[in-house]
């Protein structure tokens, strides 16, 4: 699978851009996946129109907006653009606006960007390195900061065997009731966004993160979809992490949702997987 820095080229990132609105931020990230051959016009308009009918939910956290739109054939080959603004704008989200960079992607699938989009996910959940993001100087200096998240990409199973050390009796005592201490994953968990391929899978990624701490990572799968797909889904999980605005749009699917403002915390997703198991 491509790192982020193969995703990213220098020529798709932008620093001290002016924006007048939201939608002038978005298609400055469209028009740097059409420069690079990414995608087309369409697709930006694309992304244009996923927040204009289902609200500001790509404001993943607070400061950062994460534009896509589904996988199409305007998307000529998978890859992603960074805009850092000048001066920040509005979405309209509760609690994470104004906005002061907008990351987009264009998928031409739900599997080829996960690894990307999983360190992605880490290192803007970390604070000394999301701070080196945002003090990057040039895109050349942001590429070598994500360059280093791509070359931590091997510590993922050491981080999982660390949680199972470190963690492991508290989830021999937490784990959900009908697991077994070697059977496979008896519980799932979604994690939902209007087109099942960015928001949902940091959503997802952060989550996964808290459960390799738990040592619950054997006992709950965790799978990243969309709104349409999760209604169909629903049954088979017991729970839905989703933001404020996709949760209005799930409305009552028969299992609870829960809402998360932060997808990149997780001391937030911890809080609510606690909440959701009662523990």
């Amino acid at each position: 699978m491509a790192s982020l820095s193969e995703l990213l080229p220098a020529e798709a990132i932008r620093l001290g851009l002016t924006a007048d609105d939201w939608r002038s931020a978005v298609r400055a990230a469209g028009d740097l996946l059409v420069a690079t051959g990414t995608s087309t016009d369409a697709y930006t308009d694309a992304m244009v129109r996923t927040v204009e009918e289902n609200g500001p939910y790509i404001v993943i956290a607070p400061g950062f907006a994460f534009a896509h739109a589904r996988p199409s054939p305007e998307v000529l080959r998978t890859g992603l653009s960074w805009v850092r603004l000048a001066e920040p704008v509005t979405f309209g989200h509760q609690t994470n606006d104004p906005v002061t960079l907008v990351v987009a992607l264009a998928a031409r699938d739900s599997g080829s960007h996960t690894a990307a989009m999983a360190a992605l996910a880490r290192l803007l959940g970390d604070p000394e390195t999301e701070a080196a993001l945002r003090a990057a100087s040039d895109p050349e200096a942001l590429r070598r900061v994500l360059a280093r998240q791509d070359g931590n990409g091997d510590g993922d199973q050491d981080r999982a065997r660390d949680a199972e050390d470190t963690g492991g009796r508290a989830g021999e005592r937490r784990r959900p009731a009908t697991a077994s201490a070697s059977g496979p994953a008896v519980h799932k968990i979604l994690t939902v966004c209007g087109n099942g391929v960015g928001t949902s899978l940091f959503l997802k990624n952060t989550l996964e993160q808290v459960l390799d701490r738990w040592g619950w990572a054997r006992h709950i799968t965790v799978e990243a979809t969309d709104t349409i797909s999760a209604r169909g889904k629903a049954s088979e999980a017991q729970a839905v992490l989703a933001s404020r605005e996709i949760a209005r749009t799930l409305g009552d699917i028969g299992v609870p949702v829960k809402i998360v403002e932060d997808f990149t915390s997780t001391a937030e997703v911890d809080a609510v997987l606690r909440d959701t198991y009662d523990v």
